[in-house]
This record gives structure tokens, C-alpha cells and sequence, in this order.
């Protein structure tokens, strides 16, 4: 007989059966909760850089010195940068980043450095270096998951004003700071901040080095002055001091509205329900640029909808027909002041300042669009001089003056180098592989979006306008390399005829002597005269 036990276990296997098995929905229901986007990051951390001990560091030192070199410019101040590695012990690390920025305001303190998708620069189309608010805090996140230390910031905003020292965490469950000490300390600076990380990660040498990354931001900010101390420096040598080539500041980057042609259907829809317009044709004209009153006039003609209906009662049909009429329009590009490029005389003075080379040359695009947001292409050669000639040119990558140094292979920027044929300008290439040669290669993509692969931004999008513009670039610098080495190539070849030349002038005249009877002094004007028809001639 089977007891009152097994008939509920029977009956709980029935109703599992019924339910297709396992938990059901009101257990489910109850197992449900939010997930912070501090917590998401801390558990998929490679997402933002921090995969590996060695990444870690360079991370963290790329997302600080980005924060400090953008507090400077924002300010109008000449950055001076110091960057500081400290090694406390075989896998872990003191970082330290100090600049002589504006400071920042006590109670901002804790949200910019201890809350993940906070910042100032997210919300507007201008070209910066950081964008999603996320760099620095995981930084920070990254080195209290690893050490169990804070992150502690010390700031000054003023002359007369006190310095403050804070130490916070992140409360990765809620993505909210937790300031474990605030104090009033004395710091002789004028202004500006420095922020230390205590994290476990790797000191190496070698392309993806911190050393090497340091090398690069002060090519692509000449107008930076960068103090770096490596760790164990009594080893490595003694600080490293990377001097300005210019103490004028980059032209600001002005803000601007979105433009027509990038924006989606769905982001237009959010539009129309936040405007502050009273009507389609005033949404249109005030909310974005490079449309008049007389073109949202014509784009609400075509999608034939009224210019005075409310934006906020759009249905979404009328949004559709609204987004097709814009593309039908013809619309002005995007203003370019929004983007602050490098300069070809200053791309070439950088170079000449860090690369010992025998030619320079670097050329600056006009600006141009992709999908409605406005970009340029910018390309630094050298040649020659102490660049190897049996290795594979090098490729600095470069987006908004920062240097990518991972995912070489995925970047657009790679591809459009390796689709270039530097056979046509002196450079050995195998097929499908960058060329070989004593060449360096920096590409410097400025933009108010820069189409990153990934949330650790390490490689460009493989976007058609981005690659043609590329290419451009390329090709001229190309040429203007190779008009160099066929001239250095006819030198050699002078130098060698001439050289033959010299060595046959005294047996030419032995030679008449000879036949012609010449004494020694004869033989010596011949030989002379000889010589300055030759030196005449390659005067010539």
C-alpha cells in the first residue's frame, strides 16, 4: 500500500510534469532583482580592460591620465601630468595620477570616482576622450576587488582653497560610493587632483607596456608635458620626463546638436516626447542642427504631417514617415568645430622629438560625416634613421588622442593600413600583412562618436567613410615617402658612379702621361681638372 508520503511525492513529480519540470513561476518570480551595472562590470570585468594582471595596469593608467589630460583642456590649462608606478610587492601595484587641472568640488568627489555611467561628457557631441563615465570608477572597482583597498582621491580647487583627501569604494550591488575617510590634508599645489589605485597586476616591457603607451599619448598631446616614474626606477632608470612641443592648447571642441541623418527611428520617437518645442517644425529646427525653419517645413511636406502638430502626440507612423522624409531631404553636413584635430606641424614636431628618423611627413583630412556624426583623419610618417628595416612597419593607432594598444588585428585602422599597397611607395608587404620597412605609421581618428568594437575601447569599427578616409591619408603620405627614398636611392647611386669615377681619375692620367708624354706636373693638373669637372657636374 503506498503511504501518504509517497501519494504527495507522486502528486509534487505530477505537478513538476505539468509545469515542465524544476522551479515554478511564482518560486521564479521571487529570484528575480535588478542588477546594478557596478555588479555586471565587477563580474565581467575583461569587458572594460581589466582581463589579465598586465592589462589591468595599463588600463588604469590609460583611464587616468584620459581624465586628466580632458580636466586640463576643459579648463584652458596646459596639462602637466605626472604618472607614478609603484611596486609594492611581486603582483601588486600603487598607480598614481596627478594633474594640475581645475580640481574638482568636494561633494562631486565621490560620484565621479565611486559610481559606474557618470560624467559629464556622455550627453553632449563634442570630441573628448572619455564618453560612457565608466574608466576611472572601474578602475577603482577593479583595485578593491583585487587589494580590498580604496580608491583615494586628493583635490585642490583653489589657491586659498583647502585640499581635501577622500578614500571611497563602490557598492557594487546598488553602483553607489562609499566614502571610508575624508580629510582636510596640506598639498602644495595651486590646484588639481591626483588619484591612487592600489591593484594587483604586471610590470612588462614590450608593444603592450605601460612605457610604451606613455611614449604614444605624448605623440598624439605635444602640448602635454608628462612626468613618468616606472617601478623600481633605480632599476629602470630614473624618472622620465616627455617635454611639450607647443604650450598652445588644442582648439576647443564646441558642442553641437545631433544630426538628422544619424538618428535612428526610436531615438527620434524619445525626441519628440522630451522636446521643449510646441511644435514638429520647431523640434525639428531647434533640436537639431543644420536644419532651418524652411527645411522642417519640407521634411514634415514630404512625411505629410502637420508642422503644428504636437511632438509629444506623435504616433509612432508619423515618426516613420517624419525619419523617411529626412533622409529624402538634402541636408547640409554636421558643423565640424565639434572636433579639435592634432595639426600636421605638430604631428611632425612630435615625431621628430621621440623617433629618430631620416624624413618626416603627416598629413590632416578635411572633415567628413559617418552616419550623420562628424569625423577626421589624421596620418604622421617617419622613415629611416634608427627604424629597423627588416620588421613590419610600425602602426600607432589613435582615437581622440588616446592610443589603442590592444586588438591591432580587428581595427579598422590595421585593415585600411594593410589594404594599402606600399609596394607602389618603396615598402616591401607581404600579402594580407602590414608592409615592411624602417617606417612608423600613427593614425589619429577624431570624432564627437569614435565607433569603438567594445566597451574597452581598443579598435575602430570597420566603418567604409572611416577606412576611405584612411586610406587617403595613407596614400599621401605614401607618395611623399617614396619621392624621398627614390631620391635617396639616386643619391646612393651618384655617390657610387662618382665614387668609380674618383678611383679611375689617377689611372686616366697615368694613362696620357704615358701616351702623351706628360711630366709630373702635367699629370697632376690633369688629374685636378679632372676632379673639378667631376665636382661641377654633380653640382649641377
Amino acid at each position: 500500500m503506498p503511504t501518504s508520503r509517497s501519494k504527495k511525492a507522486g502528486s509534487a513529480k505530477k505537478s513538476r510534469r505539468k509545469t515542465g519540470g524544476g522551479s515554478t513561476a511564482v518560486e521564479l518570480a521571487t529570484k528575480q532583482r535588478d542588477i546594478s551595472v557596478s555588479e555586471f562590470f565587477a563580474k565581467n570585468r575583461h569587458l572594460l580592460g581589466f582581463d589579465n594582471p598586465s592589462k589591468a595596469l595599463l588600463t588604469t593608467v590609460k583611464e587616468g591620465v584620459d581624465n586628466a589630460l580632458d580636466a586640463c583642456e576643459e579648463a584652458h590649462i596646459v596639462p602637466d601630468i605626472r604618472v607614478e608606478i609603484e611596486r609594492l610587492d611581486e603582483t601588486r601595484f600603487k598607480v598614481a595620477i596627478q594633474d594640475n587641472g581645475p580640481g574638482i568640488v568636494k561633494e562631486q568627489v565621490p560620484k565621479i570616482f565611486g559610481r559606474l555611467l557618470y560624467g559629464s561628457k556622455f550627453h553632449r557631441l563634442r570630441q573628448s576622450r572619455g564618453q560612457q563615465g565608466i574608466g576611472i570608477s572601474a578602475a577603482g572597482m577593479y583595485g578593491l576587488l583585487t587589494t580590498g583597498q580604496p580608491l583615494r582621491v586628493t583635490t585642490k580647487i583653489g589657491k586659498r582653497k583647502p585640499a581635501h583627501r577622500l578614500d571611497l569604494v563602490i557598492d557594487t550591488q546598488k553602483n553607489e560610493p562609499r566614502i571610508k575617510r575624508d580629510r582636510e590634508v596640506e598639498w602644495d599645489v595651486d590646484h588639481g587632483t591626483r588619484v591612487e589605485i592600489q591593484l594587483e597586476g604586471a610590470y612588462r616591457g614590450g608593444q603592450h607596456s605601460v612605457d610604451n603607451y606613455i611614449r604614444q599619448i605624448a605623440l598624439a598631446n605635444p602640448h602635454a608635458r608628462i612626468t613618468y616614474v616606472p617601478p623600481q626606477a633605480e632599476e629602470h632608470g630614473a624618472e622620465h620626463v616627455f617635454e611639450r612641443v607647443t604650450k598652445e592648447l588644442p582648439p576647443e571642441a564646441i558642442e553641437i546638436k545631433p544630426h538628422p541623418y544619424g538618428v535612428e527611428l526610436g531615438v527620434l520617437m524619445q525626441m519628440f516626447r522630451d522636446t521643449g518645442a510646441r511644435n514638429v517644425r520647431g523640434c525639428l529646427h531647434s533640436d537639431f542642427s543644420r536644419v532651418s525653419s524652411a527645411t522642417a517645413k519640407k521634411i514634415c511636406d514630404t512625411a505629410k504631417v502637420s508642422e503644428k502638430r504636437r511632438p509629444s502626440a506623435m504616433t509612432r507612423d508619423e515618426a516613420e514617415r517624419i525619419h523617411k522624409a529626412i533622409q529624402k531631404t538634402k541636408l547640409m553636413n554636421p558643423p565640424t568645430d565639434c572636433i579639435a584635430p592634432i595639426g600636421e606641424k605638430l604631428i611632425t614636431a612630435a615625431l621628430k622629438s621621440e623617433i629618430d628618423a631620416d624624413f618626416y611627413t603627416s598629413v590632416t583630412r578635411k572633415p567628413t560625416v559617418y552616419r550623420g556624426n562628424p569625423f577626421l583623419v589624421e596620418v604622421g610618417l617617419a622613415y629611416g634613421g634608427d627604424l629597423l628595416a627588416d620588421d613590419s612597419v610600425r602602426v600607432y593607432r589613435y582615437a581622440n588622442r588616446v592610443p589603442l594598444q590592444y586588438q591591432q588585428g580587428a581595427c579598422g585602422i590595421t585593415k585600411a593600413v594593410i589594404g594599402t599597397n606600399w609596394k607602389s611607395y618603396q615598402l616591401q608587404q607581404p600579402r594580407g600583412a602590414l608592409p615592411v620597412g624602417p617606417a612608423l605609421v600613427m593614425v589619429h581618428i577624431a570624432s564627437v562618436w569614435v565607433p569603438f568594437t567594445s566597451e574597452s575601447k581598443e579598435a575602430i569599427a570597420h566603418y567604409p567613410e572611416i577606412l576611405k578616409e584612411i586610406r587617403f591619408a595613407l596614400q599621401e603620405c605614401g607618395r611623399r615617402m617614396a619621392i624621398h627614398v627614390r631620391k635617396q636611392r639616386r643619391q646612393a647611386d651618384e655617390l657610387k658612379k662618382r665614387a668609380y669615377i674618383e678611383k679611375y681619375i689617377p689611372q686616366v692620367a697615368i694613362g696620357l702621361e704615358e701616351i702623351l708624354g706628360f711630366g709630373e706636373n702635367e699629370r697632376n693638373k690633369v688629374i685636378r681638372n679632372l676632379k673639378d669637372v667631376l665636382e661641377r657636374s654633380r653640382k649641377m
